[in-house]
């Protein structure tokens, strides 16, 4: 019986070191695949047989039989892709994405990174699966709701212009003359041109023209190139949206500024209020320095400063993602906005997530449900972008593994081997 049992035992050892070195077979051949988590075969021993009749009692082993495969949850090392869309998690948690893998639709998890847009917008796996995050409205406020993260048809909505903001230097001796809107351009001492956008993004040239009329006094007035855009305007003749004056202490120190504006776009916001920033003036506690300024210590006028906050509609150029996990997009009129937010799921029992291959994992029993939230709260991981995690597989240590459980089969054949010699030796006792 003991003869037939120690088989039994060298044939368990057998296949549990065969069932390890499968596992160690499995990590060395994912160890370049992006986000992979090594495993490893943990064994028990068996139940034990009672001697009966031996002094003092006692057991014997029945061999060794397969625990568990866990998995080893830890940080693998990050590769620079230069790619915007591939994404590193830094930290515990796994993508969430969902959609149809192998047939069977549903919610799964990875820490595979390698995403791309699709033909509508949504940010994808390999196995065209939707990443899962979280909206955000017009004004890049993120939204509460999970869902596939579109943002590749997002667009930018015209912003009509409010503010334009000028720095120059105005001549202190320039000519005394009468402006003529018909003439601007020969009856006005300086001016300076910006481009501003009414609220549906059409384009208006617009020329401030700087009159000098007395000592440190000016008159300025602000004229639309063409008044064919606008309510009341004639098509080719220059027409005025604003005007004003200015004055200078003996410094050359902008000391106060009055204007109106009165700008009536055709088929938009009518009127568009309009604020044209000429700098701190003395009149409002400024140090009349920051802005329009006589040109002291020279006798030429020059434009140094010119901007507006307006811009047309825009289409997406190009997305960047920041450790928060927001998606940040670039439109091509040059403003930017918050699209989105990736979302990262983490599990109190992470090793105990089910495989189900293509780099994904499913919920089970043993892993409990995740908890989903916003990258780098909560104790997840941060988003690495333009990098991807490679295999935590530590090659050199699989391949000692790997030694050691071929000597493990090797010495348990030997068991089998000798104990076949003795039952040979038993049958020759009846001859």
């Amino acid at each position: 019986m003991s003869l037939l049992t120690s088989l039994t035992t060298g044939t368990a050892g057998l296949q549990a070191n065969s069932q390890d070195l499968n596992v160690i077979g499995d990590n060395i051949a994912n160890a370049n695949t992006v986000g992979f988590k090594a495993s490893r075969a943990m064994f028990q021993d068996a139940l034990l047989q009672q001697v009966i009749g031996a002094p003092g009692g006692g057991q014997i082993g029945l061999g060794t039989n397969l625990q568990a495969i866990q998995r080893i949850i830890t940080q693998g090392a990050l590769t620079n892709t230069g790619i915007a869309t591939d994404l590193a998690l830094q930290g515990n948690g796994f993508f969430v994405l969902r959609g149809n893998y192998n047939g069977t639709g549903g919610q799964y998890y990875s820490r595979a990174g390698s995403f791309s847009m699709d033909k509508d917008g949504y940010l994808v796996n390999i196995d065209q699966l939707r990443l899962q995050g979280y909206g955000a409205d017009q004004t890049g406020k993120i939204q509460g709701a999970l869902g596939d993260m579109q943002v590749g048809t997002a667009t930018s909505l015209a912003t009509a212009t409010n503010d334009i903001t000028m720095k120059a230097k105005l001549d202190p001796n320039a000519a005394i003359q009468t402006f003529d809107p018909l003439n601007p351009a020969n009856t006005s001492n300086f001016n300076a041109s910006v481009t501003i956008f009414d609220s549906l993004g059409q384009s208006h040239d617009v020329t401030v023209y700087f009159n000098r009329t007395a000592t440190g006094a000016w008159d300025w007035r602000a004229l639309v190139k063409d008044g064919a855009a606008l309510t009341g305007g004639t098509a080719g003749v220059p027409t005025e949206i604003a005007s004003g004056t200015m004055t200078f202490d003996t410094q050359g120190r902008l000391d106060t500024v009055t204007q109106t504006a009165t700008f009536n776009p055709i088929n938009a916001v009518n009127p568009q209020p309009l604020n044209f920033n000429f700098g701190d003036d003395l009149a409002t506690g400024g140090t009349g320095l920051d802005g329009v300024v006589q040109n002291i210590g020279g006798n030429r006028n020059e434009l140094t400063f010119t901007s507006q906050d307006g811009n047309a509609a825009g289409t997406l150029s190009s997305i960047q993602v920041n450790n928060k996990g927001e998606v940040v997009g670039a439109f091509t009129n040059g403003s930017t906005r918050v699209l989105g937010q990736v979302a990262v799921a983490d599990f109190d029992a992470a090793d105990k997530l089910t495989r189900i291959g293509g780099n994904l994992l499913f919920e089970s029993i043993e892993s409990g449900q995740p908890t989903v939230g916003a990258p780098a709260s909560g104790g997840r991981a941060s988003i690495s972008a333009g990098s991807l995690e490679q295999s935590n597989v530590d090659l050199a240590n699989e391949f000692v593994k790997m030694i050691a459980a071929q000597r493990g089969f090797q010495a348990n054949s030997k068991t089998i081997t000798t104990a076949d010699s003795l039952l040979g030796e038993l049958m020759q006792l009846k001859r």
